[in-house]
């Protein structure tokens, strides 16, 4: 079981009261665009070995939504933010790099 502190309200609670909103930081993409940049927003996700950028949302608290780096393979929590960032922080990419050197970076 994960715990996961939510950077908005400060509380640290089991990933049960925390809802997964799939990959962040998202080009989103809607009238105007073309087919294929639409498909790709649609359907086209990442589903990484190793560090993966997540949207979460405090459902049975704060009910905010934010941003968190995490390996999905040892389900370590590198940080999280809020969600209105609109690039990982560099503590949390320092983190990263430092635990895992064969990462190749962010995006």
């Amino acid at each position: 079981m994960l715990l996961l502190t939510c950077p908005c309200c400060g509380v640290t609670a089991e990933e049960t009261e925390f809802s997964n909103g799939g990959e962040a930081h998202l080009k989103r993409f809607g009238p105007g665009s073309t087919d294929a940049e639409y498909e790709a927003y649609m359907f086209a996700r990442k589903n990484p070995r190793g560090v993966h950028f997540e949207r979460w949302r405090h459902a049975f608290g704060c009910g905010k939504w934010f941003l968190m780096a995490r390996d999905t393979v040892t389900l370590e929590v590198y940080g999280a933010y809020k969600a209105q960032t609109t690039e990982p922080p560099a503590d949390i990419v320092d983190k990263i790099k430092a635990r895992r050197p064969e990462w190749e970076g962010y995006k």
